[in-house]
């Protein structure tokens, strides 16, 4: 997969989350706002309702900004390459519960939740599935 084929991914992810995170767990996914610098977005994730200023850096990183919800915090997307030339995404966030004690007992079942086989990690597998299977039908 080229980088512009990732990225082509990832762009159509921030859009439209519900064809890349796990079946049932987006199911509402809407842009409600677009400039030229970023986008918002309206979701309902995992039952809840969020509300993303997403912006984009063409074939490199997609920035999800909480602006509204349970998270307060910022995820990323992150296409790079390795020392040997091979493309890799990348996965991180700094998040928190929305007024809940830091590393509070909240916090941490969150995180646990998140760190689990059905978490954040999954969401990065069902995106990279995704997109390899829109390349595999030439829709990417």
């Amino acid at each position: 997969m080229t980088r512009a084929q990732a990225w082509k991914g990832l762009e159509l992810k921030a859009r439209d989350a519900r064809l890349f995170l796990v079946p049932g767990l987006c199911t509402r996914c809407e842009i409600v706002e677009e400039s030229a610098t970023h986008f918002v977005r309206e979701a309902t994730i995992g039952g809840n309702e969020l509300r993303e200023i997403v912006t984009l850096e063409p074939e490199s990183k997609v920035t999800f900004f909480q602006a509204a919800g349970p998270r307060e915090g910022v995820i990323i997307n992150e296409l790079f390459e390795d020392e040997e030339g091979e493309l890799l995404l990348r996965f991180y966030c700094y998040m928190g519960l929305r007024g809940k004690e830091p590393n509070g007992r909240e916090e941490q079942a969150e995180q646990a939740q998140f760190a689990s086989e059905n978490g954040y990690k999954a969401a990065l597998m069902s995106t990279l599935k995704q997109t390899r299977e829109l390349l595999a039908k030439g829709k990417l």
